[in-house]
């Protein structure tokens, strides 16, 4: 969460109204918190948008737009995405129901890795992964 926290930190993220529904205090501060539903319902610190296109064309000014999910709004962003930052986890959770889309690697280039052991305060080895979209 430290990383997530200092890379979107002053920069608008992107949600859907389920992943927005789970953050336990609300709006993510200090950044523009954008929500895409489908409903008119409003929520306190938000813009809502009703399509991507729309909240995207309200972001055009921004810097970076940060898309943290969920599912379905990964993969309507995944085609217009230009950087990817993943955090790779060495584990499959038993009862996961929801991953991030597949995407062609050959249509990414690789610029950063930051490998992580499992050690007393991380279960499993994780990587820290930033990819450029292929022009």
């Amino acid at each position: 969460m430290k990383r997530f926290k200092a890379l979107t930190t002053g920069h608008t993220v992107l949600m859907g109204r389920k992943t927005f529904e789970s953050l336990p205090k609300g709006a993510l501060p200090n950044r523009r918190n954008v929500v895409l539903t489908r409903s008119r319902k409003k929520f306190e610190g938000t813009e809502v948008f009703a399509s991507m296109e729309t909240a995207l064309k309200h972001c055009e000014a921004d810097e970076e737009v940060f898309v943290i999910g969920g599912s379905s709004v990964y993969n309507e962003a995944l085609p217009l995405a230009n950087r990817l930052y993943l955090t790779e986890v060495d584990d499959v959770p038993e009862k996961a129901d929801t991953y991030f889309p597949e995407y062609d690697k050959k249509d990414w280039h690789e610029t950063l890795r930051e490998s992580f052991p499992a050690d007393a305060d991380n279960e499993r080895p994780y990587s820290f992964v930033t990819l450029e979209r292929i022009r």
